[in-house]
């Protein structure tokens, strides 16, 4: 508050501040950690990939900086995140020995505290994984008042490819997306598996659901009865639908499939046939892709393990 004759005081026991003094680093005064020393919290920086129905570790770890020595309360909690980091759900919760995992994660996910030299153990086991398991993990180390977290990404590693009904193009809201999917043995794709598929290879015309909600299609040739020739390569997106009005068809997304994928005959394509992308998987694929074609075509397309 100034006062009358210029200047500045203290007001309700704050010390004055001047406007004209820089604020730096060295203004604020140095962090006091409540145990005497920093918790620090490191995951791994690169994805970790899986696949369907495997077992994964996805490593996590921390420490005391100075080192304290093990401690006997700390809490270990796992989440799972969605991409924006709008909401998280919870993994597993462990203290000592004694742990609790939750919804899809019982009885398939413990933690590992096994360490090495001044770093302890924090990573989560995750057995029989699931298609649903893909995505961002939380490690959230606690200590007392004290709590520092990091993130690692789980990636499945599999195939995306197109759906379109028998009864033509564009039938399905997204709730039938997801659906159509299961049936398959598969999930609605999510964006970071389209655009993967995208970057390998897959161009498709058709206007497809994503786990998220969104419709999008991946285009590696611009042309005009797909968005124009004028625009550049990539995800094309209408955004966020009405997940109950809007109709499309979907992208599906499985991992560790057996056997063979085609696309059959009779569905009013005769351009040709567009192989999905296959994911890190160990396959080969012979097909004819030209630039005319959307939806299931024909002649028949062929993917088989080499």
């Amino acid at each position: 508050m100034r006062r009358r004759g210029g200047g500045w005081r203290e007001f309700w026991g704050c010390p004055a501040l001047d406007p004209d003094m820089p604020i730096t680093p060295s203004f604020f005064p140095p962090v006091d950690y409540f145990s005497g020393s920093r918790l620090v919290v490191e995951a791994s920086r690169d994805p970790v990939y899986s696949y369907n129905g495997a077992n994964v570790t996805l490593p996590c770890r921390y420490r005391y900086e100075p080192d304290q020595g093990p401690k006997h309360k700390i809490r270990i909690k796992w989440s799972k995140v969605r991409d924006d980091y709008s909401k998280e759900q919870d993994v597993m919760v462990a203290v000592g020995k004694t742990y609790v995992a939750f919804g899809d994660f019982k009885g398939r996910a413990h933690i590992r505290q096994a360490g090495e030299e001044s770093w302890h153990g924090a990573s989560l086991v995750i057995s029989d994984v699931r298609l649903k398991d893909d995505g961002k993990f939380r490690c959230t180390v606690i200590d007392g008042l004290e709590d520092e977290s990091d993130v690692v990404e789980l990636r499945l590693q599999g195939i995306v490819f197109p759906y379109q009904p028998p009864r033509g193009q564009y039938r399905l809201n997204f709730h039938e997306a997801e659906r159509v999917c299961q049936d398959q043995g598969a999930i609605l794709a999510n964006f970071n598996q389209l655009f993967q598929a995208w970057s390998e290879g897959l161009d498709w015309c058709n206007a497809g659901w994503l786990a998220d909600g969104t419709v999008q299609y991946p285009i590696r040739l611009p042309r005009k009865p797909c968005g124009g020739v004028h625009l550049a390569p990539g995800i094309r997106s209408y955004g966020p639908r009405h997940r109950h009005l809007h109709r499309f068809d979907a992208f599906c997304f499985s991992s560790a499939l057996k056997g063979a994928f085609w696309a059959g005959e009779g569905l009013g394509c005769s351009e040709g046939a567009v192989c999905p992308s296959l994911l890190g998987s160990a396959w080969g694929c012979s097909w004819r892709s030209r630039w005319g074609c959307s939806g299931w075509c024909s002649p028949l397309t062929l993917c088989s393990p080499s």
